[in-house]
């Protein structure tokens, strides 16, 4: 089997493998931080402008959003550093470090001072006023919030139709924190956009602030669940995740298929970064060779695995005799 033949085996199952899905997803990164600094100093005029208590809580929304992607820039240059003598795996588990650093600072800076400042509203409401502001104000995020959805929804859809995904199945699953961070963080900020459209809607049609209290206690609960969600989902990478059963299918295959191996009893794939597994597995060898030899053979057949840009790593054994076969 060539080296060709493994890498696009492993390459076809773990989409954007390699530096093309990493320059990928800075991208979807940097136009979700352009967009969510334009939109929060927006939403913060605003909110000035009309003392609307959902726009305030959006406006924290945004700004929170805008310092996740600064989190969401380091976790996708540091998951790229190359391996070395102390990281042979490489660096890519320190993309979920950073990721579950924005989710908690989404949770604590747009989750929490959302519910606050609706529960202080409701205690000393303020009446709201230059609402045509507000309202012009939320129009121009939703379009601009949709153009990064847009990009980042672009992303998922291609690396999705990899692994016969639909999209949203693709954003919980993906080994990449940062596309499914600045997916997750813009769909929510279109339905926050909307409860603080109809609750500012409300407060001028009632002439009760109560509407826009709640529409900011919304807004802070929808915030909380997603940073819920996305601390969740890092954690299990943190903690070792194997890999998707069609990448395990298709690495199994590319080992089954190799001329030199005969069988194979034992494998595991374990995400250790945005698109990389590493390769732990058991195999028998073809012919009857010295153990000299065969150790030859097997470092071998994991240089091959490792040429991969998908494969942080791989570790091959012999199989003993008992050991049952695996197949596909």
């Amino acid at each position: 089997m060539a080296d060709g033949e493994v890498r696009r085996d492993l390459l076809h199952e773990v989409p954007g493998a390699g530096a093309s899905g990493g320059g990928e997803s800075l991208t979807t990164v940097l136009v979700a931080f352009a967009a969510n600094v334009l939109i929060a100093i927006a939403k913060s005029v605003a909110a000035l402008a009309t003392g609307s208590a959902s726009i305030l809580a959006e406006a924290a929304h945004s700004w929170a959003d805008a310092g996740n992607e600064i989190f969401l820039l380091i976790a996708n240059r540091r998951a790229h550093k190359p391996a070395d003598e102390l990281h042979p795996l490489g660096h890519g588990r320190e993309a979920y470090v950073w990721s579950l650093f924005a989710a908690l600072g989404l949770f604590v800076a747009g989750a929490a001072v959302s519910i606050t400042h609706g529960v202080q509203e409701l205690i000393t409401p303020e009446p709201a006023s230059h609402f045509v502001i507000g309202y012009a104000v939320l129009a121009i995020s939703f379009v601009l919030e949709g153009i990064s959805l847009a990009q980042s929804a672009r992303q998922a859809k291609a690396e999705a139709a990899t692994l016969d995904r639909d999209l949203i199945e693709h954003v919980l699953a993906t080994s990449d924190p940062t596309l499914r961070a600045v997916f997750v963080e813009d769909a929510a900020a279109l339905g926050g956009l909307l409860i603080a459209a109809a609750a500012l809607g409300a407060h001028q049609l009632t002439g009760s602030s109560i509407p826009d209290a709640i529409g900011s206690i919304l807004v802070g609960l929808l915030l909380a669940w997603v940073a819920l969600l996305l601390i969740n989902r890092n954690r299990r990478f943190l903690v070792g995740q194997e890999a998707d059963p069609r990448v395990r299918k298709a690495a199994l295959q590319a080992l089954l298929d190799a001329p030199e191996v005969a069988r194979v009893t034992y494998l595991r794939l374990e995400i250790v970064g945005p698109r990389m597994i590493s390769v732990i597995g058991d195999v028998d060898l073809t012919g009857d060779d010295t153990e000299s030899h065969v150790a030859v053979r097997l470092r071998a057949l994991e240089a091959k695995l490792s040429a991969s840009p998908a494969v942080a790593g791989a570790v091959l054994s012999l199989s003993a005799p008992d050991e049952p076969t695996l197949s596909v």
